[in-house]
């Protein structure tokens, strides 16, 4: 395929690759135990969630949290997360999504918000790893958007234009930090956001990763 026609995906992580609901849920209630709160329901935090993450909790508790409120939350939600993600799995069909794309001369590559030293070793044990051109997680504190590093992130990748690039994830975030950079966007409602929430966004809204490659196949090489 001439260089012309070749397409870029930034995949998010959480929620789009790697189907963690499930620890994701247990994490959130575990620190909204420790502030005293009631737990919610898969259902309601799908309703709600939201990026930058202080503010998700914020329509929750009805007030932002305090700094010291914030960082207990976030310590036990990440302790217990890297406790219960090891039962999680790779979203059905992602392995054979990554292959197919880059055999039909693509490039893709890897954005994240999860912590960078705990996401390599994490994409390296599903063996997927060399599909991307590059894997990148979070370095510095959380809560804040993913905006930012994408521009770093399309700044590290040689020969990959923004207008052929198009960024599929699970959340109004990643969309947004498609078009900072002026990517497209394609979400995902298998994670962290319900369609209802996704789809006041803007862009196109799939419920499988399969449609999401398609879309963004077109999409792209359409620039």
């Amino acid at each position: 395929m001439g260089k012309q026609k070749a397409a870029h995906i930034v995949w998010d992580w959480n929620g789009t690759l790697f189907h963690d609901n499930e620890a994701i849920i247990g994490a959130t209630n575990a620190a909204f135990v420790e502030l005293g709160l009631e737990p919610i329901t898969l259902e309601r935090y799908r309703a709600l969630y939201c990026v930058p993450v202080p503010k998700f909790y914020e329509r929750l508790m009805g007030r932002l949290p305090t700094d010291a409120e914030w960082q207990v939350m976030d310590d036990v939600f990440h302790r217990y997360y890297a406790e219960h993600r090891v039962r999680c799995g790779l979203t059905e069909g992602a392995v054979e999504l990554l292959a197919g794309w880059r055999s039909a001369g693509h490039s893709q590559s890897l954005l994240s918000m999860y912590v960078h030293d705990e996401l390599v070793p994490l994409v390296r044990g599903f063996g997927i790893e060399p599909h991307f051109l590059r894997v990148e997680g979070r370095i510095g504190p959380s809560g804040g958007s993913k905006a930012e590093h994408m521009v770093r992130h399309l700044q590290a990748l040689t020969g990959v234009r923004a207008e052929r690039t198009v960024v599929i994830g699970d959340a109004a975030d990643d969309a947004v930090a498609a078009l900072h950079v002026g990517a497209r966007a394609v979400l995902y409602t298998g994670g962290s956001h319900s369609r209802a929430s996704l789809e006041g966004v803007g862009v196109p809204v799939v419920d499988t990763l399969g449609e999401a490659v398609e879309l963004a196949a077109r999409l792209a090489t359409a620039a």
